[in-house]
């Protein structure tokens, strides 16, 4: 992809992201929030992500995590013995809340706020680079940024993904009809997203329009492979970490993939028994 194209993506992404973090920087939710990170071992990690990063062994590693967000899961690893290093995400709004849990946490990673395409110099290396819901599917490049990722791991660490299923971008759980596909698994065009990004299930009305894209499991393993890394482990799931209105789709007799979880190493195998 060209870069100016992908720059014009990432920049509306951007914007997006910035204009919908009032929503989550306030109110009830917020509050509960601050008030979990100032208690001793908070961690907001669900079991499955918390067994996937037990088996690295990962306690005195350092850990970076691309698209932090508020960086409450950036701030959990600690609980683990894993070091919170950097957090990485396009939205400086979002990152002065990061910034207000991590001085609740009393934690004092980096945040730097930054295009995941154009990096400074001094990003560094890290033992472990996480990745969780929400991220892979605003980034417009898939191979141009496992291959950012690949770069931020010193050798031997390992990438944690655990992320949404890309079948279930198929479906439309507020259509008339949720049970049928609704979007093509192979639509490659950015997909327009104008309401305010939130996590509630709630409609917030308009916000800056950011854009989509549909990445196949397939497409996102062998980005991972061609960028250098050694696919270690995919487990795909039932459950869900997408917003409650996906909820629907659980606990099915004939249930489909919702949530998947994906471990690479960068050249000696991590640990994983």
């Amino acid at each position: 992809m060209k870069t100016d194209l992908r720059k014009t993506y990432t920049s509306a992404n951007k914007a997006a992201w910035n204009a919908s973090a009032s929503l989550h920087g306030s109110g009830e939710h917020w509050n509960l929030l601050l008030e979990k990170a100032s208690k001793p071992g908070f961690n907001l990690l669900d079991e499955h992500l918390t067994a996937t990063l037990k088996r690295l062994d990962p306690r005195g590693k350092t850990a970076v995590q691309i698209g932090c967000n508020n960086a409450r899961e950036l701030l959990s690893l600690a609980s683990l013995g894993i070091r919170p290093v950097l957090g990485i995400d396009q939205s400086g709004e979002f990152l002065a809340q990061a910034r207000q849990l991590a001085a609740a946490a009393d934690l004092a990673p980096r945040f730097l706020e930054a295009d995941i395409y154009d990096l400074p110099e001094d990003v560094g290396s890290y033992d472990l680079a996480l990745i969780t819901i929400g991220v892979l599917n605003w980034m417009p490049d898939l191979i141009g940024f496992f291959r950012i990722l690949a770069d931020l791991l010193t050798p031997g660490g390992a990438l944690v993904i655990y992320e949404t299923h890309p079948f279930l971008e198929m479906f439309d759980p507020d259509s008339k009809t949720p049970y049928e596909p609704a979007f093509s698994y192979f639509d490659r065009r950015p997909q327009p997203v104008s309401d305010a990004i939130s996590y509630d299930g709630k409609n917030h009305g308009k916000g800056e329009t950011g854009y989509w894209f549909i990445h196949s499991l397939g497409e996102i393993v062998s980005a991972a492979a061609v960028s250098g890394l050694q696919i270690i482990e995919l487990k795909e799931c039932g459950h869900s970490i997408r917003e409650p209105e996906y909820d629907l789709y659980e606990n099915r007799e004939a249930q489909v993939p919702m949530t998947y979880s994906l471990v690479a190493a960068k050249g000696q195998m991590p640990r994983t028994d």
